[in-house]
């Protein structure tokens, strides 16, 4: 529930954070959340206890628990259990749909008990703002009946590539001399996505939310300014904000929880490291690690290479876990950089 002020009185403005299940999702949420409460504007984060528990626990560049209890509000909502397998590495397709119950299962039950809460909010403030990933359309339906409270739509890709998707939709419809700035022979989408996960999407575009106000996204007009105004030709992404960098911009030196590779790094030249890395929801095969090994190898230039196996649904449960990783951090390859294999957690 909004907080309340010590003389009685409503709050202005809260914001209500619904970000979709799954790390890169979650973090930026949450690291907007930071940003928003630097203008004292009280910030409640929603979703499942595993999810919530996730974000906070691998957040890095500040501490949530720093930030004081009456701006920000963690609401951890109960789902159901669900089915959390260890990644494919010899799938096909290297999205994971390994994840795909966990994403299932929230929105399907989140749906009535954020409509509870964001009704509790209104009834506490002048003005609810509910910023939600664009994936979770079906949580947050019943916006439309909270008459103060206003809906923004958060992309959690790049504006670079929403336009694709956009240009993809549209085709030639497209008009405009920006179109030049456009890079040739741009891969195509085609199996980037499961099958299920392409049925769950277009489940999600099929709702038609009249009401949102707009949609921000994690950019700066700065870097992806062409593709902001090229998606602003269709009046679908008429109000568009560029709200990033969402991440803190510095780094704190007495951080406790620097990681130790941070001491090797320091010692290097600027720009003469490479940095490898694919994200949480990518699992490699061995073959594709070895030829990636054998590559920074031969190219006899530092690097960081974070490998790693993609996230479960539940980080926390126990399961398999992937032993063969180990065997590529070796004297071999520190020779030539520091390589480090990150916990799933």
């Amino acid at each position: 529930m909004a907080k309340q002020q010590n003389d009685g009185k409503q709050d202005d403005v809260v914001v209500a954070m619904v970000p979709f299940p799954a790390q890169g999702h979650l973090n930026q949420l949450l690291h907007l959340s930071r940003l928003v409460l630097s203008y004292n504007i009280p910030v409640h984060y929603l979703g499942s206890s595993t999810h919530i528990h996730q974000v906070r626990h691998r957040v890095q560049g500040w501490d949530p628990d720093a930030v004081p209890d009456t701006s920000i509000h963690f609401h951890d909502l109960e789902i159901p259990p669900f089915h959390s397998p260890p990644p494919d590495p010899n799938a096909k397709v290297k999205f994971p749909s390994h994840l795909q119950q966990s994403f299932e299962v929230s929105i399907e039950h989140l749906r009535g008990s954020v409509g509870e809460l964001l009704c509790s909010l209104a009834c506490n403030a002048r003005k609810v703002i509910v910023i939600y990933d664009s994936l979770m359309k079906k949580v947050i339906q019943d916006v439309e009946f909270i008459p103060n409270a206003e809906a923004y739509s958060f992309k959690s890709i790049s504006a670079f590539t929403c336009f694709l998707f956009l240009m993809d939709k549209m085709g030639d419809l497209i008009d405009s001399p920006l179109i030049d700035q456009i890079p040739n022979e741009i891969p195509s989408l085609k199996g980037c996505f499961s099958d299920e996960f392409s049925t769950f999407m277009s489940s999600v575009h099929a709702i038609n939310l009249k009401y949102i106000s707009g949609s921000i996204y994690n950019t700066s007009r700065i870097i992806e300014g062409t593709y902001m105004k090229l998606m602003e030709q269709d009046p679908e992404y008429k109000k568009n904000w560029a709200l990033g960098p969402f991440n803190p911009v510095t780094v704190a030196t007495t951080n406790s929880r620097r990681h130790h590779c941070f001491e090797w790094l320091d010692k290097k030249q600027p720009n003469s490291v490479i940095l490898i890395s694919f994200g949480t929801t990518t699992a490699l095969s061995d073959q594709q690690i070895n030829q990636i090994a054998i590559g920074l190898k031969q190219s006899d230039k530092n690097f960081i290479w974070v490998l790693r196996d993609a996230d479960k649904g539940n980080i926390f449960s126990n399961g398999e876990v992937r032993k063969p990783l180990n065997k590529w951090i070796n004297k071999s390859y520190k020779a030539f950089a520091f390589s480090m294999l990150a916990s799933p957690h």
